[in-house]
C-alpha cells in the first residue's frame, strides 16, 4: 500500500450524520412504516404503493405517506415505472416504485468502528499476499497509514501556520470524530473509549497494536508536533495514550510507543 492510500479507511461520520442515522432508524419505530419497510425489502423487484398497500393490509393514502416518510428517511430508494403493456403517448406518468436504499446504517452506542478495523485487516491481508510479506508487518503499514491521514486531517483543520493549542485542538476534534471519546488531562490526552472493544476482549495484542500503530501514524501525520503515542492499558479506556511531547521530552520520559514489543 503507497503511504496515505487508505481507501475504505476513512474517518467516521460526522457528529451530523450519527444523529441522522439515529433519526432514520427511529423512524421504523412505527408499526405500519416498519411494515411496509419489510415488504418492500423481502421484495424481489421495486415495489410500487397499490403493491405495498395490498401486500401489508393499509389504506392507500397511509402507504403513500409511509413510503415516503422512508425515502426521506434514507430507508428506501424510489424509482418509476410504467404498468406493463403501457407505453408511448398518453400512456399517463410512471408510477412510484420503491426499493431498499443504497445506502448502509447502523448505530452503536458507545460508538464503535468494527467495519473500519475490518477494512484495515482486509487490506492488510492483501497487501500481504501480493507484496510477499508478514500480515503483521502489512497490518501496521495499513493501520500507520490510515492515522496519518488522520493526521493530515488534523493539520487542515488547524490552518495555515497553526499554534500548538490550535493543533491540539484539531487532534481532539479528529479523535472525537473517530469515537475515541478524547479526555484531556495534565500531560496529554486519554481515549475513553475504545473503538474496537470485542476485538480488544479477545484478541488485545491485534487491537491494542491497531489502536498504537493508528495513533503512531496520527502523530507522524502531525509533522512531528503536539504529541507522542504510548501504549498505557488501563481498564475502562482506550490502551493508547497520546502524550504532550513537550511533557515526553522531559528527563525520565519514556521513548515514542513505549511498550510495545
Amino acid at each position: 500500500m503507497s503511504p496515505g492510500d487508505t481507501a475504505g479507511t476513512r474517518s467516521p461520520e460526522s457528529a451530523a450524520d450519527f444523529d441522522s442515522q439515529v433519526s432514520s432508524i427511529a423512524a421504523l419505530a412505527e408499526p405500519a412504516r416498519r411494515d411496509l419497510y419489510r415488504f418492500v425489502v423481502a421484495q424481489s423487484d421495486p415495489v410500487s404503493r397499490e403493491e405495498a398497500a395490498a401486500g401489508t393490509g393499509v389504506a392507500l393514502h397511509v402507504a403513500k405517506f409511509h413510503l415516503d416518510k422512508l425515502v426521506g428517511d434514507g430507508l428506501l430508494d424510489v424509482g418509476h415505472r410504467r404498468p406493463p403493456g403501457r407505453g408511448g403517448p398518453g400512456a399517463g406518468r410512471p408510477a412510484k416504485v420503491y426499493r431498499r436504499a443504497e445506502r448502509e446504517m447502523a448505530v452503536s452506542l458507545p460508538p464503535r468502528r468494527y467495519e473500519f478495523a475490518g477494512h484495515l485487516m482486509a487490506r492488510a491481508i492483501d497487501d500481504a499476499e501480493r507484496d510477499g510479506v508478514p500480515v503483521a508487518q502489512a497490518m501496521r503499514e495499513s493501520a500507520q497509514a490510515a492515522g496519518r491521514s488522520l493526521g493530515g486531517d488534523a493539520l487542515e483543520r488547524a490552518g495555515s501556520r497553526p499554534s500548538r493549542s490550535d493543533l491540539q485542538d484539531a487532534v481532539i476534534e479528529v479523535l472525537e470524530e473517530s469515537s475515541y471519546e478524547p479526555r484531556r488531562q495534565a500531560g496529554g490526552v486519554i481515549m475513553v473509549n475504545c473503538p474496537f472493544h470485542s476485538l480488544a476482549r479477545d484478541y488485545r495484542d491485534l487491537a491494542c497494536g491497531m489502536n498504537l500503530d493508528l495513533m503512531s501514524g496520527l502523530v507522524a501525520g502531525l509533522e512531528g508536533v503536539g504529541f507522542d503515542a504510548r501504549l498505557e492499558p488501563v481498564p475502562g479506556r482506550c490502551c493508547v495514550v497520546l502524550r504532550d511531547d513537550q511533557a515526553s521530552a522531559e528527563p525520565g520520559s519514556a521513548e515514542p510507543g513505549a511498550g510495545r514489543e
